[in-house]
């Protein structure tokens, strides 16, 4: 790929396997606790939550931030749960998805799971990592073999693990991401004669779609400080 030219990929590829990849990322430090194996079940991820377990065992308390993945909130994890909370354990006790993920968020146990809401998966902060992944090492990736694939990663993730790992900064704001303009006027659409509105926004416009931050004048910016 010489410097001015467009990057070139094959769509014709052999697929040699499929590797499953189960990682928890520590928010306070950035570093990463992984398994990698050929399934991502419920008994794969118990046992990923007991590895990760077994490598901080200084823990006082646990907060798993997980997606709603059915895997997460399985009765094998929630065996392994209550066998860490030193709850009785209720295999039978605990036959639907609700009453499950409602013992896994119980506040008042050592080991909390809190999941996130639909469509926020990027609220989990191993979610970026995974991105930071893709781009290094899966986007231009050529493996042989399953095997070849698995050492590689391997590798990589423990050449990134010790001296790269560090913990992600929230850079959001807290304020609500809204459109600057109103609804879907353009500057296209007026030159096409296409915006059925005036320029101007009319008054529910501008209180339910409001102006970002960035986009707001000076008064207005002082007088919400």
């Amino acid at each position: 790929m010489p410097p001015g030219k467009p990057a070139k990929r094959e769509d014709e590829y052999i697929r040699h396997g499929v590797r499953a990849l189960l990682a928890s990322f520590v928010v306070p430090t950035g570093h990463l606790v992984w398994n990698l194996g050929q399934t991502r079940t419920s008994a794969d991820w118990a046992a990923h939550l007991a590895h990760v377990g077994h490598q901080l065992p200084t823990m006082l308390r646990d907060d798993w931030g997980v997606d709603n993945l059915n895997t997460h909130w399985s009765r094998e994890v929630c065996r392994l749960v209550a066998q860490w909370c030193a709850v009785p354990s209720l295999p039978q006790t605990l036959p639907r998805g609700v009453q499950r993920r409602a013992f896994l968020s119980d506040p008042t146990h050592q080991h909390v799971c809190h999941f996130t809401p639909t469509h926020g998966s990027w609220l989990n902060q191993v979610e970026w990592w995974f991105r930071v992944l893709a781009r290094r090492f899966l986007t231009r990736g050529d493996f042989d073999s399953a095997h070849d694939f698995a050492t590689r990663l391997w590798d990589s993730l423990e050449g990134s693990n010790t001296p790269h790992a560090h913990p992600y900064r929230w850079t959001s704001t807290g304020q609500p991401w809204v459109r600057a303009t109103p609804f879907s006027q353009t500057r296209r659409q007026q030159c096409q004669g296409r915006a059925w509105f005036r320029p101007r926004p009319q008054r529910f416009e501008r209180a339910f779609y409001p102006p970002r931050p960035s986009k707001r004048s000076a008064p207005l910016l002082v007088a919400n400080l």
